[in-house]
């Protein structure tokens, strides 16, 4: 009898299991390539791209500086363009890192951000302490990127004046959109 009425309870209350759903987030601030600033139920959360890693802005080789601005200006290209933005956690994967910062699989109009990073050639796949959800894709993503020589994954010689002439593509297009934003509020008021 006990067994029915556990059924019948399941049955009719079923329980749901949030791990791989999807919560829609608003992008605040882009930090780098793997680290952003989103609002996520009202709140601000900084998410940390789960099994990844991008250069760092730091970085005193050129090499790794020059791609740490294009992986953080891509990001930030596609989530200031995206329609929608959704942050996936992977039940297999701590909620937080050791600073704090929630871990979690970023989409951009369904697309896998980590996956496109990786496509394009300005991350690797990195710090994976279990079995995550998009593992393979993403190890199947980055030996291509390795065969076809793809940004990281290249030898390109990178100078200060490549470096520079980024930044001031990356500061066009802040300005740009910046300078579109105020013209829309303007048509709106005038």
């Amino acid at each position: 009898m006990k067994k029915i009425i556990i059924f019948l309870f399941i049955l009719f209350f079923p329980i749901n299991v949030y791990a791989s759903e999807r919560t829609s987030a608003k992008l605040k601030n882009c930090i780098d390539g793997d680290t952003v600033d989103f609002i996520i139920n009202e709140k601000e959360v900084k998410v940390r791209f789960l099994a990844i890693d991008t250069p760092e802005l730091s970085s005193k080789d050129e090499f790794n500086k020059f791609y740490a601005l294009k992986a953080k200006d891509y990001t930030c290209s596609k989530l200031l363009n995206a329609n929608k933005i959704e942050i996936e956690f992977d039940e297999n994967s701590k909620k937080n890192d050791k600073y704090g910062r929630t871990l979690g699989w970023v989409f951009y109009d369904d697309k896998l951000l980590q996956q496109q990073l990786i496509k394009n050639g300005y991350a690797k796949v990195s710090y994976l302490y279990d079995n995550y959800k998009y593992t393979d894709r993403l190890i199947k993503e980055e030996e291509k990127s390795r065969n076809k020589k793809i940004g990281i994954y290249s030898d390109t010689n990178v100078t200060k004046n490549t470096i520079k002439d980024l930044l001031s593509d990356f500061i066009d297009k802040i300005s740009a959109s910046v300078t579109e934003f105020i013209s829309e509020i303007l048509d709106q008021f005038f």
